[in-house]
């Protein structure tokens, strides 16, 4: 026979504050649990958003990042001939041949020295019908042999002289930015984007970083593969670029994911304890109602399960106020360091229902493993002991 649940909905109603202190604790637990697996969701959402399953990006072959790889010019033509490419309403293949660079730009409100690294992309015209993605929200287009930028959404209000109009100056050159974009949240809306023609006589002379392009076919990518592996003229390696830039964030993603697992495991050390002290409270002071618990007949084991399903609704209550807590913070945009790139990339916490879920689940496991012992205690207790 089970002891009804509304008795231990009861009893916890009897000990409001160690109740409420019990499930704030377990809930700030929660709270920087789900803080930092949405600061890591959003990391990688950012960079997995990066890449589309359409599109194939060449690098040298066995470069890792693009800031290592390097494509000489004369392998350009030999790229743009290849007849996997697709091709967009004026007949030109959608390729760019794209430069990768990464300047200092100093931000907004900060010293002469409080500079960070922003990525420069040098692309081709091409390269906004290549990347879908990319929509243009102030301003216009570069136009073609000028010194003018495109800067991405995430860099507004976090560094100078990046809003449209204003004009930047790196490499001892000065640069008008005329447009203003956004990438569905990606981290092409850290980059600011030129025409390659113009990066290339500032910073690379004759050679590319990496070219992107529109596949005629999606599904074609491992003949894609072959092709370009098979063609000795050019040493290049193809990859789909969602894989690519998803592969990108794996280190860093890990890197977040372990710290948030280490941070909130030792803070919920501290909850269970908490749980612990306000079960074994619960257990003391209601030793005669364990005792006739026990003479009407139900086993040991109903009092077990009671006193833990007790303990996992305080935890519960706890971990519902951890996520209310934590849901403010999705959406914040917030940056780090991309360690493929040792350049800046801005994205947003984000907090997803799954990850509340499991915010939830880690609060009731607290709550159980805090009341396990005491619960124990009770359901151990000699009967005549405890009605005395």
């Amino acid at each position: 026979m089970r002891i009804p649940l509304i008795y231990n909905v009861r009893s916890v109603s009897q000990r409001p504050v160690s109740t409420l202190l019990t499930a704030l604790g377990i809930g700030l637990v929660v709270a920087v649990f789900v803080a930092m697996l949405a600061l890591a969701n959003g990391f990688i959402a950012a960079l997995v958003k990066t890449g589309s399953t359409d599109n194939v990006l060449l690098l040298r072959r066995g470069a890792d990042s693009e800031l290592s790889s390097s494509i000489p010019r004369d392998a350009i033509s030999i790229i743009a001939s290849s007849p996997h490419i697709a091709t967009g309403a004026d007949g030109k293949p959608l390729f760019s041949p794209e430069t990768y660079i990464v300047i200092n730009i100093r931000r907004q409100g900060g010293g002469e020295f409080d500079v960070a690294n922003v990525v420069a992309r040098g692309v081709s015209d091409k390269a906004f019908e290549v990347r879908r993605s990319i929509k243009i929200i102030e301003g216009r287009r570069f136009a073609s042999g000028q010194s003018e930028l495109c800067v991405g959404s995430k860099l507004k209000g976090r560094f100078n002289n990046v809003n449209v109009g204003d004009v930047l100056r790196f490499s001892n050159r000065n640069w008008t930015i005329v447009c203003r974009f956004t990438a569905d949240g990606s981290s092409f809306e850290s980059e600011i984007w030129g025409e390659n023609e113009q990066f290339q006589s500032v910073f690379r002379g004759g050679a590319f970083q990496d070219v992107a392009f529109r596949l005629k076919d999606p599904g074609a990518f491992e003949d894609v593969k072959r092709a370009f592996l098979a063609d000795q003229r050019i040493q290049i390696d193809a990859h789909r670029e969602s894989d690519f830039y998803a592969t990108q964030s794996e280190t860093l993603g890990k890197v977040l994911r372990f710290l948030a697992i280490m941070i909130t495991s030792i803070m919920s050390v501290g909850a269970v304890f908490g749980a612990v002290n306000t079960m074994y409270a619960a257990v003391s002071s209601r030793t005669p109602e364990i005792a006739v618990l026990l003479t009407l007949g139900f086993h040991p084991r109903s009092v077990l399960a009671s006193f833990l399903a007790e303990s996992a609704v305080i935890a519960f209550i706890g971990g519902v106020i951890g996520c209310l807590l934590a849901l403010p913070i999705n959406g914040v945009v917030t940056s780090t360091t991309n360690f493929a790139s040792f350049s800046e990339i801005a994205f947003a916490f984000r907090v997803t229902p799954l990850l509340l879920l499991e915010g939830l689940v880690f609060s009731v496991v607290m709550g159980v493993a805090g009341g396990f012992f005491p619960a124990w205690r009770a359901s151990r207790m000699p009967v005549i002991q405890a009605l005395r």
